[in-house]
Parts: structure tokens; C-alpha cells; sequence
């Protein structure tokens, strides 16, 4: 049975909780809180339904239904994800009965039209779903989303990226996900229309209260305070300016040499970056990514417009919407530029090891022509195109 709390206020006094059976659809964005309320709802998996809540999924993140739901290709060099990933979810939806469930994927914001939103909204349940929207800044948004598209093969420094996403017109190059995911208005009409504004939540993240977003989750659900709490996720935590540019120029050489996706996945996404994040913790000194005064004020207009337009739109929203519009400071002597960023020695080297491990982990026979010659006899990019054959090779038989 759910119970009552106290928490965070809605425009009219306290949140209430949503209506028991409701089916919570938390659609994110990316970079808004997803993970850590995806972290922290898995946690407490086995305690929520002594509060008549479930959390479906089988993982963390039911990233490949999402996928799947929307018709959006995987992850670069990953395993395309298969209508039988949405149909288990839906399935393990299903099986909650009357209860009240929560779903959340931040790839459900990546939903390409109406029809693919409906039919997602009908799937779910049709009139018991509500979608809850979470959002932050744009300002805030754009260096982290930036780096994770670095993290999926992107070869544009940061400028030439803001330049292409907020004055290149149609902007849509290099990443036409990236408005579609970000410009919140729009994301909110879309679902808007499946099911209605009465059924849509819009929360403002306000980066000052770390713990609130967890307590907006309670509230809604109805569970008692405290009951989600966050949990440590290394794996999540953003590249700073170093080892962003190293990842972008590796990816440069990746993409010139012509190497499997296959194997982007496995050594460097998975292998290089998964090790480095669990291994180096970023300190004081270490350079984040800058965003320029014009860029800043760019994300500022344009956040002042989504807030209108959500504003107008009868929805609820939960937080103070002019969070959207604020400018962040700016930094009176920002960091180096990118071509001055130089990562420690320490970070390429436990980098450089996740690759090296995730190679030793699909060892493969060596080829004749590989027997013949030492190391220090064959170029750079022949080892690494042998490398990515024996990785390829690897993957495939498996």
C-alpha cells in the first residue's frame, strides 16, 4: 500500500503521490539524474514492494528494450538490440498486476516521432502510464553530453561541436540526437500528446540539492523518505578535459585506419574508458570542459524559450523552472584550450592496461604471417589491423 510522505512541493503544496497502478515511465533526458535514480531504485528493488511499489526491470537500466521501443541503433560497435528486449520488459511490466511500477530509461527520450511514442504509452499500459521528465540547464547538459558522444566514437572538438549544434542550421551534424533529446519543450509537447498533460511530470534537477530528485522519486511513488539512496557509480562519472581530447584524437586514428566497430566497443569503450573511469578519480586540478560565454548565453535563450513554452503547456512541474534559463557562471580565466590538455601519465597508463585486458580476455590463434615477424617489424597500423581481425574473429565465433 502506498504511503503518504512528506518532500518536495508541486506548484499547488506538497507532491501527492500518483494514483496506485500507475505505471511511473521516467523517460529522462540524458544527463539529468537518470543514473543515479536508476542506481538507486535498483538498490532498494527488494524493499519496494512491502510499499506496493515494483521495479521491473531485470538490470540497472533496461537500455536495450529502450532501444529496441524506440527502433534506435546501439551503442557503436555494440549488439543491435532486438524486439525481444522490449518484449521481456513489457512482459516483466505485465507481470506487476495492479501494483504501481516505475520504468526509467533516458533513451526513451530518443523516441523518433508520435507514432513510436503512442505505441511505446499503449504497450505500458495506455491510460495507467505516467511520464515524468526530468531536466537541467542546457548549459549544464551540453559539456557532458558532448564527452559521452566522445565516449561513442565522436572525432569534433568541443567548439567546432557547439558550433555545429547551436549555429549550423538544420543542426543536425554530427549528432541529430542531441536535439531531439534536448530541446525539452518539444520532448515534452511529444508526450504531451500520447498522454495528455494531466499524465506528464516535469522536474527541474537543482544541482545545489543532491538528494532532492531522490526524494521527488519517493514522493511520487509514495514511499517512505530515505528509502532511495544514492549509490556509487564510478563507471558513470564524466571525462574531464584530458581525457576527453586523448579518447577524441584515439578516435580520430580509429576511424582513419579503417578498424572494426566491433572492436571500439570491446577495447576502448569498454576496455580503455571503463578502466580508466574505475581507476582515476579526477582531482582539483585536473581541467574540466569549458563551455565559451557564447555558448553559455546561446543554451540561456533557448532554455528561456523551452520554459515558456513548457509553462503554457499544463503540466505539472515540479522544482523552480527559471533553473532552465539561469546562466551558470563563467569562469574568470577559463581552462587551457584543447590542445594544451595533457593527461597524466598514471591515467594513459591505466587506459592503455583496460585495453590491454579486454584484448587478453578473447586470446585467438596467431596467423602465420604474424609468426614470421617480430613486433618491432610491423607497423603501428598493421598490428592494430591484425589486433582488430583477432578481435573480430573472436566476437563472431561467439
Amino acid at each position: 500500500m502506498n504511503h503518504p510522505t512528506t518532500g518536495p512541493a508541486g506548484p499547488t503544496g506538497p507532491l501527492a503521490a500518483l494514483p496506485a497502478g500507475t505505471r511511473l515511465l521516467h523517460i529522462g533526458p540524458h544527463k539529468t539524474g537518470t543514473t543515479a535514480i536508476q542506481g538507486a531504485l535498483f538498490a532498494a528493488k527488494d524493499k519496494l514492494p512491502e510499499h506496493g511499489v515494483e521495479f521491473p526491470a531485470a538490470t540497472r537500466h533496461p537500455m536495450e528494450a529502450a532501444l529496441a521501443a524506440c527502433a534506435r541503433p546501439a551503442m557503436m560497435g555494440d549488439t543491435a538490440p532486438t524486439e525481444k528486449h522490449w518484449t521481456r520488459l513489457l512482459k516483466e511490466v505485465e507481470a506487476t498486476g495492479t501494483r504501481t511500477s516505475v520504468i526509467s530509461s533516458e533513451f526513451f527520450a530518443d523516441a523518433p516521432d508520435d507514432e513510436t511514442v503512442t505505441r511505446i504509452v499503449e504497450q505500458l499500459g495506455g491510460e495507467r502510464v505516467h511520464v515524468l521528465v526530468t531536466l537541467r540547464p542546457l548549459a549544464r547538459i551540453m559539456p557532458s553530453q558532448w564527452q559521452q558522444y566522445v565516449q561513442n566514437g565522436l572525432r569534433m572538438g568541443y567548439e567546432d561541436w557547439l558550433d555545429h549544434m547551436l549555429r549550423k542550421a538544420p543542426y543536425g551534424k554530427p549528432n541529430p540526437s542531441f536535439w531531439r533529446r534536448h530541446r525539452h519543450d518539444r520532448l515534452v509537447e511529444r508526450w504531451s500528446r500520447a498522454v495528455g498533460a494531466d499524465r506528464i511530470t516535469v522536474v527541474v534537477v537543482d544541482d545545489r540539492d543532491r538528494d532532492g530528485l531522490m526524494r521527488t522519486f519517493e514522493a511520487l511513488l509514495g514511499l517512505p523518505g530515505k528509502l532511495l539512496q544514492p549509490v556509487p557509480d564510478t563507471a558513470n562519472r564524466s571525462l574531464t578535459l584530458a581525457e576527453t581530447e586523448m579518447l577524441r584524437n584515439l578516435n580520430v586514428e580509429f576511424r582513419g585506419n579503417g578498424l572494426p566497430d566491433e572492436l571500439y566497443s570491446k577495447l576502448v569503450r569498454n576496455g580503455a574508458v571503463i578502466h580508466m573511469k574505475n581507476s582515476c578519480n579526477p582531482t582539483a586540478a585536473d581541467v574540466k570542459i569549458s563551455t565559451p560565454a557564447w555558448a553559455v548565453e546561446a543554451a540561456g535563450r533557448i532554455g528561456a524559450e523551452m520554459v515558456e513554452r513548457i509553462g503554457a503547456m499544463g503540466v505539472r512541474v515540479v522544482g523552480d523552472p527559471a533553473l532552465l534559463c539561469t546562466l551558470p557562471a563563467i569562469p574568470a580565466q577559463p581552462g587551457p584550450p584543447a590542445a594544451e590538455a595533457r593527461i597524466a601519465p598514471e591515467v594513459a597508463a591505466q587506459a592503455l592496461y583496460g585495453a590491454l585486458a579486454a584484448a587478453a580476455a578473447a586470446p585467438v590463434r596467431h596467423t602465420a604471417e604474424a609468426k614470421s615477424r617480430t613486433v618491432h617489424q610491423t607497423s603501428s597500423k598493421e598490428l592494430m589491423r591484425v589486433l582488430g581481425h583477432r578481435c573480430l574473429k573472436k566476437l563472431r565465433r561467439r
